[in-house]
Protein backbone atom coordinates (compact mmCIF):
# COMPACT_ATOMS: atom_id res chain seq x y z
CA UNK A 1 0.00 0.00 0.00
CA UNK A 2 1.22 3.74 -1.01
CA UNK A 3 2.11 5.95 1.55
CA UNK A 4 -0.97 8.43 0.37
CA UNK A 5 -3.36 5.37 1.59
CA UNK A 6 -1.54 5.11 4.47
CA UNK A 7 -1.83 8.55 5.25
CA UNK A 8 -5.20 8.68 4.31
CA UNK A 9 -6.60 6.31 6.61
CA UNK A 10 -5.06 7.75 9.62
CA UNK A 11 -6.68 10.86 8.52
CA UNK A 12 -4.30 13.34 8.32
CA UNK A 13 -3.35 13.44 4.71
CA UNK A 14 -4.25 16.65 2.92
CA UNK A 15 -2.51 16.14 -0.39
CA UNK A 16 -3.32 13.11 -1.87
CA UNK A 17 -0.65 11.87 -4.81
CA UNK A 18 -3.15 9.55 -6.44
CA UNK A 19 -3.90 6.57 -6.12
CA UNK A 20 -1.33 3.35 -6.44
CA UNK A 21 2.08 4.09 -7.76
CA UNK A 22 3.45 6.63 -9.92
CA UNK A 23 4.54 4.38 -12.39
CA UNK A 24 1.09 2.30 -12.11
CA UNK A 25 -1.25 5.18 -12.32
CA UNK A 26 1.13 6.00 -15.92
CA UNK A 27 -0.22 2.59 -17.13
CA UNK A 28 -3.68 2.84 -16.48
CA UNK A 29 -3.90 6.23 -18.13
CA UNK A 30 -1.47 4.74 -21.43
CA UNK A 31 -4.36 1.93 -21.41
CA UNK A 32 -7.62 3.97 -20.61
CA UNK A 33 -5.91 6.08 -23.84
CA UNK A 34 -4.79 3.28 -26.12
CA UNK A 35 -8.85 2.18 -25.64
CA UNK A 36 -10.33 5.78 -26.12
CA UNK A 37 -7.45 5.33 -29.44
CA UNK A 38 -9.33 2.25 -30.47
CA UNK A 39 -12.91 4.08 -29.61
CA UNK A 40 -11.96 6.68 -32.62
CA UNK A 41 -10.09 3.90 -34.80
CA UNK A 42 -13.65 2.43 -35.10
CA UNK A 43 -15.63 4.94 -34.95
CA UNK A 44 -13.82 7.36 -37.57
CA UNK A 45 -13.06 4.28 -40.17
CA UNK A 46 -16.05 5.14 -41.65
CA UNK A 47 -15.57 8.48 -42.91
CA UNK A 48 -12.12 7.01 -44.17
CA UNK A 49 -13.15 4.09 -46.27
CA UNK A 50 -15.94 6.61 -47.40
CA UNK A 51 -15.04 7.74 -50.92
CA UNK A 52 -14.83 4.07 -51.69
CA UNK A 53 -17.96 2.81 -49.83
CA UNK A 54 -20.58 5.34 -51.33
CA UNK A 55 -19.92 4.48 -55.00
CA UNK A 56 -20.36 0.63 -53.88
CA UNK A 57 -23.00 0.98 -52.34
CA UNK A 58 -25.06 3.91 -54.03
CA UNK A 59 -25.59 5.97 -50.94
CA UNK A 60 -26.15 9.61 -51.36
CA UNK A 61 -23.89 12.41 -49.20
CA UNK A 62 -26.93 12.89 -46.81
CA UNK A 63 -27.25 9.01 -46.22
CA UNK A 64 -23.32 8.93 -45.32
CA UNK A 65 -23.64 11.74 -42.97
CA UNK A 66 -26.44 9.92 -41.48
CA UNK A 67 -24.54 6.73 -40.93
CA UNK A 68 -21.33 8.94 -39.77
CA UNK A 69 -23.09 10.73 -37.31
CA UNK A 70 -27.02 10.80 -36.27
CA UNK A 71 -26.99 6.74 -36.99
CA UNK A 72 -24.30 6.32 -34.52
CA UNK A 73 -24.85 8.90 -32.08
CA UNK A 74 -28.81 8.67 -30.74
CA UNK A 75 -27.90 4.98 -29.40
CA UNK A 76 -24.46 6.45 -28.21
CA UNK A 77 -25.97 9.33 -26.33
CA UNK A 78 -29.44 8.11 -25.26
CA UNK A 79 -27.48 5.17 -23.71
CA UNK A 80 -24.44 7.24 -21.99
CA UNK A 81 -26.48 8.55 -19.13
CA UNK A 82 -27.73 4.91 -17.67
CA UNK A 83 -24.22 3.68 -18.21
CA UNK A 84 -22.94 6.61 -16.11
CA UNK A 85 -25.19 6.23 -13.47
CA UNK A 86 -24.13 2.46 -13.37
CA UNK A 87 -20.54 3.91 -13.44
CA UNK A 88 -21.13 6.24 -10.67
CA UNK A 89 -21.78 3.31 -8.18
CA UNK A 90 -20.76 -0.36 -10.28
CA UNK A 91 -17.34 -1.47 -10.87
CA UNK A 92 -15.99 0.74 -13.78
CA UNK A 93 -13.09 -1.58 -14.88
CA UNK A 94 -16.13 -4.14 -16.10
CA UNK A 95 -18.05 -1.61 -17.66
CA UNK A 96 -15.62 -0.44 -19.97
CA UNK A 97 -14.20 -4.28 -20.58
CA UNK A 98 -18.14 -5.42 -21.66
CA UNK A 99 -18.27 -2.25 -24.00
CA UNK A 100 -14.74 -2.56 -26.03
CA UNK A 101 -15.81 -5.90 -26.72
CA UNK A 102 -19.12 -5.13 -27.61
CA UNK A 103 -17.97 -2.14 -30.01
CA UNK A 104 -14.92 -4.00 -31.80
CA UNK A 105 -17.16 -6.72 -32.89
CA UNK A 106 -19.86 -4.82 -34.27
CA UNK A 107 -17.24 -2.80 -35.78
CA UNK A 108 -15.90 -6.02 -37.69
CA UNK A 109 -19.96 -7.20 -38.66
CA UNK A 110 -19.44 -3.77 -40.51
CA UNK A 111 -17.35 -4.94 -42.99
CA UNK A 112 -20.24 -7.50 -43.48
CA UNK A 113 -22.43 -5.42 -44.90
CA UNK A 114 -24.50 -6.12 -47.85
CA UNK A 115 -28.02 -6.12 -49.28
CA UNK A 116 -30.11 -9.76 -47.87
CA UNK A 117 -33.51 -10.75 -49.03
CA UNK A 118 -35.93 -12.51 -46.18
CA UNK A 119 -38.54 -14.26 -47.39
CA UNK A 120 -40.10 -11.70 -49.83
CA UNK A 121 -38.06 -8.94 -47.54
CA UNK A 122 -35.03 -7.02 -48.91
CA UNK A 123 -32.84 -5.33 -46.74
CA UNK A 124 -30.34 -2.79 -48.54
CA UNK A 125 -26.57 -2.98 -47.29
CA UNK A 126 -27.41 0.35 -45.89
CA UNK A 127 -29.41 -0.81 -43.60
CA UNK A 128 -27.33 -3.09 -42.75
CA UNK A 129 -24.49 -1.29 -42.51
CA UNK A 130 -26.67 1.52 -40.11
CA UNK A 131 -27.62 -1.67 -37.82
CA UNK A 132 -24.28 -2.21 -37.45
CA UNK A 133 -23.19 1.51 -36.69
CA UNK A 134 -25.79 1.70 -33.71
CA UNK A 135 -23.92 -1.10 -32.18
CA UNK A 136 -20.61 0.61 -32.60
CA UNK A 137 -22.44 3.38 -30.70
CA UNK A 138 -23.87 1.04 -28.03
CA UNK A 139 -20.69 -0.12 -27.07
CA UNK A 140 -18.47 2.80 -26.82
CA UNK A 141 -21.38 4.93 -24.96
CA UNK A 142 -19.73 2.98 -22.07
CA UNK A 143 -16.32 4.06 -22.58
CA UNK A 144 -15.95 8.09 -21.49
CA UNK A 145 -17.74 8.27 -18.32
CA UNK A 146 -16.18 5.42 -16.54
CA UNK A 147 -12.98 6.59 -17.75
CA UNK A 148 -12.77 9.87 -16.60
CA UNK A 149 -13.79 8.70 -13.51
CA UNK A 150 -10.69 6.27 -12.94
CA UNK A 151 -9.12 9.32 -13.80
CA UNK A 152 -10.21 11.79 -10.80
CA UNK A 153 -9.67 8.33 -8.57
CA UNK A 154 -6.25 7.78 -9.62
CA UNK A 155 -4.76 11.47 -10.15
CA UNK A 156 -5.04 14.35 -8.02
CA UNK A 157 -7.25 18.12 -8.94
CA UNK A 158 -3.57 18.97 -9.77
CA UNK A 159 -2.52 16.70 -11.93
CA UNK A 160 -6.10 15.69 -13.55
CA UNK A 161 -6.01 18.16 -16.58
CA UNK A 162 -2.83 17.49 -18.10
CA UNK A 163 -4.04 13.58 -17.79
CA UNK A 164 -7.30 14.27 -19.12
CA UNK A 165 -5.06 16.26 -21.79
CA UNK A 166 -3.14 12.88 -22.40
CA UNK A 167 -6.09 11.02 -22.64
CA UNK A 168 -8.29 13.60 -24.94
CA UNK A 169 -5.49 12.68 -27.26
CA UNK A 170 -7.40 9.29 -27.88
CA UNK A 171 -9.58 11.43 -30.25
CA UNK A 172 -7.00 12.87 -32.73
CA UNK A 173 -4.77 9.62 -32.32
CA UNK A 174 -7.41 7.64 -33.16
CA UNK A 175 -8.40 9.53 -36.35
CA UNK A 176 -4.89 8.99 -37.38
CA UNK A 177 -4.38 5.68 -37.30
CA UNK A 178 -8.14 5.17 -38.57
CA UNK A 179 -6.14 6.41 -41.66
CA UNK A 180 -3.10 5.20 -41.49
CA UNK A 181 -4.36 1.38 -41.09
CA UNK A 182 -7.79 2.39 -43.20
CA UNK A 183 -6.37 4.23 -45.79
CA UNK A 184 -3.48 1.42 -46.99
CA UNK A 185 -5.69 -1.59 -46.40
CA UNK A 186 -8.70 0.19 -48.37
CA UNK A 187 -5.99 0.68 -51.14
CA UNK A 188 -4.39 -2.54 -50.76
CA UNK A 189 -7.66 -4.76 -50.34
CA UNK A 190 -10.90 -3.26 -49.78
CA UNK A 191 -13.32 -1.19 -47.58
CA UNK A 192 -14.37 -4.53 -45.89
CA UNK A 193 -11.55 -5.78 -45.08
CA UNK A 194 -10.40 -2.40 -43.29
CA UNK A 195 -13.67 -3.18 -41.02
CA UNK A 196 -12.15 -6.63 -40.08
CA UNK A 197 -8.67 -5.76 -39.33
CA UNK A 198 -9.18 -2.70 -36.95
CA UNK A 199 -12.33 -4.15 -35.22
CA UNK A 200 -10.95 -7.98 -34.34
CA UNK A 201 -8.32 -7.06 -32.61
CA UNK A 202 -10.20 -4.87 -29.65
CA UNK A 203 -11.78 -8.26 -28.28
CA UNK A 204 -8.12 -8.87 -26.87
CA UNK A 205 -7.51 -5.67 -25.56
CA UNK A 206 -10.54 -5.90 -23.61
CA UNK A 207 -9.36 -9.00 -21.86
CA UNK A 208 -5.87 -7.57 -21.19
CA UNK A 209 -7.48 -4.19 -19.63
CA UNK A 210 -9.65 -6.34 -17.32
CA UNK A 211 -6.75 -8.50 -16.31
CA UNK A 212 -4.09 -5.72 -15.48
CA UNK A 213 -6.30 -2.53 -14.37
CA UNK A 214 -7.35 -2.20 -10.83
CA UNK A 215 -10.81 -0.67 -9.56
CA UNK A 216 -9.94 2.33 -7.16
CA UNK A 217 -11.77 3.81 -4.07
CA UNK A 218 -14.34 5.90 -5.37
CA UNK A 219 -13.34 9.42 -4.50
CA UNK A 220 -10.19 8.84 -3.35
CA UNK A 221 -8.39 11.61 -4.40
CA UNK A 222 -11.19 13.79 -2.93
CA UNK A 223 -9.92 15.41 0.52
CA UNK A 224 -10.10 13.54 3.30
CA UNK A 225 -13.09 15.33 4.79
CA UNK A 226 -15.39 14.71 1.96
CA UNK A 227 -18.41 12.32 3.37
CA UNK A 228 -19.57 9.03 1.31
CA UNK A 229 -22.54 10.34 -0.72
CA UNK A 230 -25.51 8.16 -1.34
CA UNK A 231 -25.89 7.66 -5.40
CA UNK A 232 -27.32 10.48 -7.23
CA UNK A 233 -30.53 10.95 -8.99
CA UNK A 234 -30.61 12.51 -12.49
CA UNK A 235 -33.00 14.98 -11.46
CA UNK A 236 -30.44 15.84 -8.43
CA UNK A 237 -26.90 16.51 -10.64
CA UNK A 238 -29.32 17.78 -12.92
CA UNK A 239 -30.48 20.10 -9.86
CA UNK A 240 -26.85 21.01 -9.14
CA UNK A 241 -25.66 21.37 -13.12
CA UNK A 242 -28.30 24.27 -13.32
CA UNK A 243 -26.28 26.41 -11.01
CA UNK A 244 -23.42 26.51 -12.99
CA UNK A 245 -23.17 28.45 -15.72
CA UNK A 246 -20.05 27.78 -16.59
CA UNK A 247 -21.26 24.11 -16.97
CA UNK A 248 -23.78 25.19 -19.79
CA UNK A 249 -21.28 27.65 -21.81
CA UNK A 250 -18.89 25.14 -22.04
CA UNK A 251 -21.03 22.51 -23.34
CA UNK A 252 -22.91 24.79 -25.84
CA UNK A 253 -18.95 25.90 -26.91
CA UNK A 254 -17.65 21.90 -26.77
CA UNK A 255 -20.87 21.52 -29.17
CA UNK A 256 -20.41 23.65 -31.47
CA UNK A 257 -16.79 22.47 -31.79
CA UNK A 258 -18.20 18.50 -32.35
CA UNK A 259 -20.30 19.73 -34.79
CA UNK A 260 -17.95 21.38 -36.78
CA UNK A 261 -15.43 18.88 -36.25
CA UNK A 262 -17.24 15.53 -36.84
CA UNK A 263 -18.97 17.40 -39.72
CA UNK A 264 -15.40 18.30 -41.10
CA UNK A 265 -13.88 14.86 -40.28
CA UNK A 266 -16.69 12.74 -41.53
CA UNK A 267 -16.43 14.32 -45.23
CA UNK A 268 -13.17 15.36 -45.37
CA UNK A 269 -11.33 12.05 -46.75
CA UNK A 270 -14.46 12.50 -49.75
CA UNK A 271 -13.91 16.54 -50.44
CA UNK A 272 -9.86 15.35 -50.88
CA UNK A 273 -10.60 12.45 -53.10
CA UNK A 274 -13.25 14.36 -55.05
CA UNK A 275 -11.51 18.18 -55.27
CA UNK A 276 -8.07 16.85 -56.05
CA UNK A 277 -8.33 13.73 -57.32
CA UNK A 278 -6.38 11.68 -55.62
CA UNK A 279 -7.23 7.89 -54.14
CA UNK A 280 -8.81 6.64 -50.52
CA UNK A 281 -5.27 5.92 -49.48
CA UNK A 282 -3.72 8.83 -50.65
CA UNK A 283 -6.03 11.15 -48.98
CA UNK A 284 -6.18 9.13 -45.39
CA UNK A 285 -2.34 8.05 -45.03
CA UNK A 286 -0.59 11.24 -47.15
CA UNK A 287 -3.33 14.01 -45.57
CA UNK A 288 -5.55 12.88 -43.22
CA UNK A 289 -2.97 11.09 -40.76
CA UNK A 290 -0.21 13.95 -40.41
CA UNK A 291 -3.65 16.59 -40.09
CA UNK A 292 -4.18 13.65 -37.12
CA UNK A 293 -1.06 13.84 -35.72
CA UNK A 294 -0.82 17.73 -35.47
CA UNK A 295 -4.26 17.77 -34.07
CA UNK A 296 -3.07 15.40 -31.53
CA UNK A 297 0.20 16.93 -30.53
CA UNK A 298 -1.67 20.56 -30.61
CA UNK A 299 -4.51 18.49 -27.99
CA UNK A 300 -1.23 17.78 -25.44
CA UNK A 301 0.37 20.93 -26.12
CA UNK A 302 -2.74 23.03 -25.39
CA UNK A 303 -3.92 20.69 -22.68
CA UNK A 304 0.01 21.38 -20.97
CA UNK A 305 -0.26 25.17 -21.87
CA UNK A 306 -3.98 25.65 -19.87
CA UNK A 307 -2.20 23.45 -17.03
CA UNK A 308 0.79 25.70 -16.96
CA UNK A 309 -1.13 28.63 -16.71
CA UNK A 310 -4.20 27.55 -14.64
CA UNK A 311 -2.23 28.55 -10.92
CA UNK A 312 -1.86 31.93 -11.88
CA UNK A 313 -4.84 32.41 -14.68
CA UNK A 314 -7.57 29.95 -13.37
CA UNK A 315 -9.24 31.02 -17.06
CA UNK A 316 -6.68 29.77 -18.91
CA UNK A 317 -8.62 26.80 -19.28
CA UNK A 318 -11.37 28.34 -21.20
CA UNK A 319 -10.07 31.14 -22.95
CA UNK A 320 -6.94 29.15 -23.97
CA UNK A 321 -9.15 26.67 -26.30
CA UNK A 322 -11.71 29.93 -26.87
CA UNK A 323 -8.59 31.54 -28.96
CA UNK A 324 -7.34 28.65 -30.61
CA UNK A 325 -10.44 27.81 -32.35
CA UNK A 326 -11.18 31.23 -33.32
CA UNK A 327 -7.29 31.06 -34.85
CA UNK A 328 -8.56 27.61 -36.55
CA UNK A 329 -11.10 29.64 -39.13
CA UNK A 330 -8.72 30.70 -41.65
CA UNK A 331 -7.05 27.86 -41.88
CA UNK A 332 -9.87 25.78 -42.76
CA UNK A 333 -11.32 28.41 -45.27
CA UNK A 334 -8.52 28.53 -47.07
CA UNK A 335 -7.80 24.59 -46.84
CA UNK A 336 -11.09 24.20 -48.73
CA UNK A 337 -10.92 26.61 -51.24
CA UNK A 338 -7.21 26.00 -52.37
CA UNK A 339 -6.32 24.82 -55.41
CA UNK A 340 -2.97 23.67 -54.02
CA UNK A 341 -2.87 19.94 -52.41
CA UNK A 342 0.15 20.97 -50.29
CA UNK A 343 -1.22 24.08 -48.83
CA UNK A 344 -4.71 22.30 -48.16
CA UNK A 345 -2.72 19.93 -46.00
CA UNK A 346 -0.69 22.38 -44.34
CA UNK A 347 -3.80 24.64 -43.64
CA UNK A 348 -5.42 21.27 -42.16
CA UNK A 349 -2.63 20.93 -40.23
CA UNK A 350 -2.64 24.30 -38.46
CA UNK A 351 -5.85 24.43 -37.90
CA UNK A 352 -6.26 20.75 -36.23
CA UNK A 353 -2.96 21.99 -34.15
CA UNK A 354 -4.65 24.71 -32.53
CA UNK A 355 -8.28 23.61 -32.50
CA UNK A 356 -8.73 21.00 -29.94
CA UNK A 357 -7.60 22.56 -26.72
CA UNK A 358 -11.10 22.55 -26.03
CA UNK A 359 -11.39 18.93 -25.74
CA UNK A 360 -9.17 18.87 -22.30
CA UNK A 361 -10.86 21.95 -21.24
CA UNK A 362 -14.20 20.40 -21.66
CA UNK A 363 -13.86 17.72 -19.00
CA UNK A 364 -11.80 19.92 -16.75
CA UNK A 365 -14.40 22.18 -16.27
CA UNK A 366 -17.18 19.63 -16.47
CA UNK A 367 -15.93 18.01 -13.55
CA UNK A 368 -14.03 20.83 -12.15
CA UNK A 369 -17.56 22.79 -11.69
CA UNK A 370 -19.33 19.81 -9.54
CA UNK A 371 -19.21 17.56 -6.13
CA UNK A 372 -17.13 14.05 -6.50
CA UNK A 373 -20.51 12.29 -6.75
CA UNK A 374 -21.83 13.71 -9.89
CA UNK A 375 -18.76 13.65 -11.71
CA UNK A 376 -19.64 10.74 -13.92
CA UNK A 377 -23.04 11.76 -14.60
CA UNK A 378 -21.61 15.36 -15.25
CA UNK A 379 -19.81 14.44 -18.14
CA UNK A 380 -22.55 11.99 -19.05
CA UNK A 381 -25.32 14.95 -19.67
CA UNK A 382 -21.95 16.63 -21.14
CA UNK A 383 -21.79 13.82 -23.82
CA UNK A 384 -25.07 13.39 -24.26
CA UNK A 385 -25.83 17.01 -25.84
CA UNK A 386 -22.06 17.31 -27.45
CA UNK A 387 -22.87 13.85 -29.08
CA UNK A 388 -26.75 13.97 -30.04
CA UNK A 389 -26.29 17.34 -31.21
CA UNK A 390 -22.89 17.80 -32.69
CA UNK A 391 -22.04 14.45 -33.49
CA UNK A 392 -25.05 13.02 -34.86
CA UNK A 393 -25.92 16.40 -36.63
CA UNK A 394 -22.53 17.82 -37.81
CA UNK A 395 -22.02 15.65 -40.36
CA UNK A 396 -25.72 15.42 -41.01
CA UNK A 397 -26.00 18.63 -41.81
CA UNK A 398 -22.47 18.74 -44.18
CA UNK A 399 -23.83 16.26 -46.29
CA UNK A 400 -27.65 17.55 -46.71
CA UNK A 401 -26.17 20.84 -47.58
CA UNK A 402 -23.71 19.01 -49.64
CA UNK A 403 -26.19 17.35 -51.45
CA UNK A 404 -28.83 20.33 -51.88
CA UNK A 405 -25.69 22.26 -53.65
CA UNK A 406 -25.39 19.96 -56.29
CA UNK A 407 -29.07 19.34 -56.93
CA UNK A 408 -29.07 23.17 -57.16
CA UNK A 409 -25.90 23.42 -59.09
CA UNK A 410 -26.91 20.91 -61.65
CA UNK A 411 -30.83 22.54 -61.70
CA UNK A 412 -28.58 25.77 -62.76
CA UNK A 413 -27.17 24.18 -65.51
CA UNK A 414 -30.36 22.69 -66.97
CA UNK A 415 -30.16 19.48 -65.69
CA UNK A 416 -33.06 17.22 -63.88
CA UNK A 417 -31.90 15.56 -60.73
CA UNK A 418 -33.91 12.26 -62.92
CA UNK A 419 -30.97 13.04 -65.44
CA UNK A 420 -28.13 12.87 -62.99
CA UNK A 421 -27.30 11.11 -59.96
CA UNK A 422 -23.85 12.21 -57.81
CA UNK A 423 -22.72 9.25 -57.79
CA UNK A 424 -22.68 9.16 -61.49
CA UNK A 425 -20.16 11.52 -61.67
CA UNK A 426 -17.88 9.24 -59.61
CA UNK A 427 -14.88 8.52 -61.81
CA UNK A 428 -15.58 4.94 -62.21
CA UNK A 429 -18.67 6.01 -63.54
CA UNK A 430 -18.75 9.10 -65.03
CA UNK A 431 -17.31 7.40 -68.53
CA UNK A 432 -20.50 6.52 -69.00
CA UNK A 433 -22.62 9.87 -69.64
CA UNK A 434 -22.39 12.24 -72.78
CA UNK A 435 -20.29 15.11 -72.70
CA UNK A 436 -22.60 17.57 -71.26
CA UNK A 437 -23.72 15.44 -67.97
CA UNK A 438 -19.70 15.00 -67.28
CA UNK A 439 -18.88 18.86 -68.03
CA UNK A 440 -21.97 19.50 -65.45
CA UNK A 441 -20.39 16.68 -63.31
CA UNK A 442 -17.24 18.69 -63.00
CA UNK A 443 -18.94 22.37 -62.55
CA UNK A 444 -20.86 20.80 -59.74
CA UNK A 445 -18.95 17.40 -58.47
CA UNK A 446 -16.70 18.69 -56.07
CA UNK A 447 -17.73 22.05 -55.57
CA UNK A 448 -21.77 21.07 -53.62
CA UNK A 449 -18.98 19.40 -50.93
CA UNK A 450 -16.62 22.37 -50.89
CA UNK A 451 -19.73 25.14 -49.90
CA UNK A 452 -20.48 22.76 -47.37
CA UNK A 453 -17.37 22.52 -45.64
CA UNK A 454 -16.70 26.33 -46.04
CA UNK A 455 -19.66 26.59 -43.89
CA UNK A 456 -18.62 24.24 -41.52
CA UNK A 457 -15.51 26.12 -40.89
CA UNK A 458 -16.74 29.46 -40.40
CA UNK A 459 -19.32 28.38 -37.74
CA UNK A 460 -16.21 27.75 -35.42
CA UNK A 461 -16.81 31.38 -34.41
CA UNK A 462 -19.58 30.31 -32.54
CA UNK A 463 -17.66 27.55 -30.48
CA UNK A 464 -14.74 30.63 -30.18
CA UNK A 465 -17.29 32.67 -28.34
CA UNK A 466 -19.03 30.33 -25.80
CA UNK A 467 -15.92 28.95 -24.55
CA UNK A 468 -15.04 32.90 -24.34
CA UNK A 469 -18.01 33.77 -22.35
CA UNK A 470 -17.27 30.47 -20.13
CA UNK A 471 -14.29 32.12 -19.00
CA UNK A 472 -16.40 34.81 -17.31
CA UNK A 473 -18.32 32.62 -15.37
CA UNK A 474 -15.23 30.32 -13.73
CA UNK A 475 -14.12 32.56 -10.70
CA UNK A 476 -17.77 31.72 -9.28
CA UNK A 477 -18.67 28.32 -10.37
CA UNK A 478 -15.25 26.47 -9.97
CA UNK A 479 -15.53 23.79 -7.29
CA UNK A 480 -12.13 21.75 -7.75
CA UNK A 481 -9.00 24.31 -7.73
CA UNK A 482 -6.32 22.18 -6.88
Amino acid sequence: MTTATSSRDAGVQTNVTGYGTKRYRTYVLSALTIIYIMNFVDRGLLAVVGPDLIPELGISDTQFGLLTGFGFALLYTIVGIPLARYADAAHRVWIMTVCVALWSLMTALCGLATEITIGSITIGAFWILLMCRVGVGIGEAGCTPPANSLIADYFAPRDRSQALGVYAMGVTLGTMFANLIGGWVTDTYDWRTAFFVVGLPGLLIAVIFKLTVKEPPRGYTDPVATEAKEKVELREAIRELTTKPAFWLMTAGATVAAFCGYGISSFQSIFLVRTHEISTGEAAMWINAPVSLSSAIGTFATGWLATKLYKKYPGAIAWVPGIGLALSIPFYIFAFTTQSLVLAATCLMIGGFVKYGYLAAQYTIGQGVVSMRVRAMATAVLLFVVNLIGYGFGPLFIGAISDIFFVSGIAELGVATEELARNQCHPAAISELSDNLQNVCGAVYSQSLQSAMVIMAALYAASSLFFLLTWRRLDKDMVDRN
